[in-house]
């Protein structure tokens, strides 16, 4: 009996551990892929369409129902926070497979594989631009840039010695670097996931069938957009050329290994698609949403009409969104005042996280709802291009 009981205390002393590792290091579910994504295509970036957009630039994500790589088209997006900058998402080998590395914002830029995105992502840091008293300022070396709307930019040359379009760290082939302390240190800082409008823009992406690997070998006809989810118009930018040859295995679902957990917290092993991306359990993960764009039918009184009406979504959106933020953070007080116990703790996070993604949920749905009403009848003005061509990536 006494035998029994000390393999029983150190089953437990052990689940304890288990389960002290997880919550330091953010063990996450998600699928290994036994081949490496397609090279990066060569594409042309469309112009900044207002102050404060950051670049963020296109990747290979992994939709398991598919069983194929698919094209996320680089795209603009406003930073959540001033003095906020992106750190792009990569594809990592690990025990065995390919494990996709998921994005966020930040106040730097963190670890991203060493992979040469382009636009100022050239395998460590940006160099496509920097905050300065609260405005952006757009380096017009490696930027598509209208000067004549945006007037915060200045011109310094970078070289690009990082040619390789490889889009994965390690393995057979893939990038052979490793993090620097300081991008070590940067990674393991507090993060901010993903705005609601990058979700959205994954997810349509996702629905595309143009933009799969085993479609387009590599070369996807929407390679970059002005604006998250506008994949048409004159602002639609598609991929000049492959990055290099595409040959995935001919059984591509038997290189698959099954989900599987990792304890890394800077590699966390995420299959690049939203459906196997860690859930939303609190509104303040969500940021808050970016500002519509402006409406442009060429008919003044319509274009003023859906802008009020965006605007009045928008406004209500964040409010709500606000709301239930103020809400959960006073719930969190008081679990902490009363000295809650654990079981207690696990059910209410359970039902911020309920809470936090049928919101979430509930506004995509409205914005997408509004955004088929308008287009219709909206028609695409083309973009003024800034004098020159920034590199390419």
């Amino acid at each position: 009996m006494r035998i029994i009981s000390v393999v029983r205390y150190l089953f437990l002393a052990l689940c304890l551990l288990a389960v002290s590792a997880a919550s330091s290091a953010q063990i996450r579910i998600g699928i290994a892929v036994g081949f490496a994504p397609p090279p990066i295509p060569v594409y042309e970036q469309p112009i900044c369409p207002g102050d404060g957009f950051l670049w963020t630039p296109g990747y290979w994500a992994w939709d398991a129902d598919g069983d194929d790589y698919y094209w996320v088209p680089g795209t603009w997006v406003e930073a959540p926070e001033v003095g906020f900058l992106w750190t792009p998402g990569y594809w990592g080998w690990r025990d065995g497979g390919y494990f996709f590395n998921e994005g966020y914002w930040g106040r730097q830029v963190g670890w991203y594989g060493g992979i040469s995105y382009g636009f100022g992502y050239f395998g460590h840091g940006y160099e496509g631009g920097r905050w300065d008293r609260g405005h952006f300022f757009y380096n017009r070396s490696v930027n598509t840039v209208n000067v004549t709307v945006i007037h915060n930019v200045y011109n310094t040359t970078i070289v690009n010695r990082n040619e390789n379009r490889v889009s994965y760290n390690g393995g057979n082939g893939g990038i052979n670097e490793r993090p620097s302390a300081q991008e070590e240190a940067y990674s393991r800082g507090r993060h901010t996931p993903p705005v609601a409008t990058q979700t959205q823009h994954v997810q349509q992406a996702r629905g595309n069938r143009e933009l799969r690997a085993s479609i387009n070998q590599g070369r996807p006809p929407i390679a970059a957009t002005q604006r998250p989810g506008s994949f048409s118009g004159s602002a639609v930018v598609p991929a000049r050329e492959a990055g290099g040859r595409y040959e995935p295995p001919a059984n591509r679902r038997a290189n698959n290994n099954a989900p599987r957990p990792d304890g890394n917290a800077n590699r966390p092993p995420n299959a690049g698609n939203n459906a196997n991306r860690p859930p939303v359990t609190h509104a303040r993960e969500i940021g808050r949403y970016e500002k519509p764009a402006p409406p442009s039918t060429g008919n003044p009184r319509l274009d003023q009409k859906y802008q009020q009406q965006q605007q009045k979504l928008y406004n209500n959106q964040n409010q709500q969104l606000q709301k239930l933020q103020q809400k959960q953070e006073q719930e969190h007080q008081r679990l902490a005042q009363q000295n809650t116990n654990e079981a207690r703790k696990q059910q209410v996070e359970q039902r911020h996280q309920q809470q936090t993604q049928q919101l979430q949920q509930r506004h995509v749905q409205q914005q997408q709802q509004m955004q088929q009403k308008q287009q219709p009848q909206q028609k695409q003005k083309p973009q003024r291009q800034s004098e020159g061509k920034p590199d390419r990536p």
